[in-house]
């Protein structure tokens, strides 16, 4: 039985390969998608649990799939896990104005797992963002 959905998000497809492996030997349902823009419409019609989302891609970035998938509705609760190669403070605070967590590349498998599971948990018993 799936412990949850996650979208995972990223332009990197051995990131995306990387995460879906490792969420699926966990049990999780996994979507895709390599752009901002496929992000948002998964996130739309996909109904995912979690949301692991890029950072820096092509076209819209992940701050700006953060911020209108907290402008909606449908999709404000869903727990956002930003995943980026920026790691500067300001980078970091940008992130998290917008998303539960932000973790930076690289990065433990291990750790994002755990992170994802606190999230769906907190997300669960009604303390998301």
């Amino acid at each position: 039985m799936p412990v949850g959905t996650v979208l995972v998000v990223d332009d990197d497809p051995v990131i995306v390969n990387l995460l879906r492996v490792n969420f699926e030997i966990e049990g999780y349902t996994v979507l895709t998608a390599t752009t901002g823009e496929a992000g948002l419409a998964q996130a739309r019609s996909g109904g995912p649990d979690v949301i692991v989302l890029d950072v820096m891609m092509p076209g819209m970035d992940g701050i700006e799939v953060a911020r209108r998938l907290r402008a909606e509705e449908d999709t404000r609760k869903i727990p956002i896990i930003m995943l980026s190669a920026k790691a500067q403070s300001s980078d970091i605070q940008a992130g998290l104005a917008v998303a539960d967590e932000y973790v930076t590349k690289p990065f433990e498998p291990i750790e994002l797992l755990d992170r994802v599971a606190t999230a769906l948990a907190r997300a669960q018993s009604g303390n998301a963002h």
